[in-house]
């Protein structure tokens, strides 16, 4: 439940557009950002694929990640 997928997007150390598996969309930082989110989240796909990744991603490997902590 406490776990979040993050994925950046970051240009000149500037963060343009972020998806968030708790948001469940894009989200754009700045004017570029926001085109680009815009034109992502239109793409019900491409949406599907990325709110996947929490489960693909860090679910299974949580507790690979926990036990290498301890």
């Amino acid at each position: 439940k406490d776990i979040e997928f993050i994925d950046s997007y970051y240009y000149n150390k500037l963060e343009l557009t972020r998806f968030s598996s708790s948001v469940g969309k894009f989200v754009g930082f700045t004017e570029y950002g926001v085109k680009n989110a815009a034109d992502w989240n239109k793409d019900a796909s491409y949406l599907s694929a990325m709110k996947a990744q929490k489960e693909a991603v860090c679910l299974n490997h949580i507790q690979i990640e926990y036990n290498n902590m301890l």
